[in-house]
């Protein structure tokens, strides 16, 4: 990377992708924990309740692999969208 060419737009679009991912990471990293906690103790007590704990678990995982996505997205298209917008960062 190159400071002379890496512009402004690019720079605020990694970081956008950059939180992106890491927030819905840790979103997804607390919604397991916290139904991961419930559901081992509720399934101690009626292991019936197992399906929907895992059911559950899936759809949490999936806000990270979404943020996940979103990022890419946003990080790929960062320089083709960002030519011309801002001036590059000169030092």
């Amino acid at each position: 990377m190159d400071a002379a060419t890496y512009s402004a737009y690019s720079g605020y679009a990694h970081l956008g992708a950059g939180l992106t991912v890491g927030m819905s990471s840790l979103a997804a990293g607390l919604a397991i924990g916290i139904v991961g906690d419930a559901g081992v103790r509720a399934n101690a007590q009626q292991p019936r309740l197992f399906v929907g704990m895992i059911l559950i678990l899936i759809f949490a995982e999936a806000l990270g692999l979404y943020g996940l996505i979103v990022g890419l997205v946003v990080a790929s298209t960062a320089e083709g969208k960002g030519k011309g917008l801002c001036s590059p960062y000169n030092m």
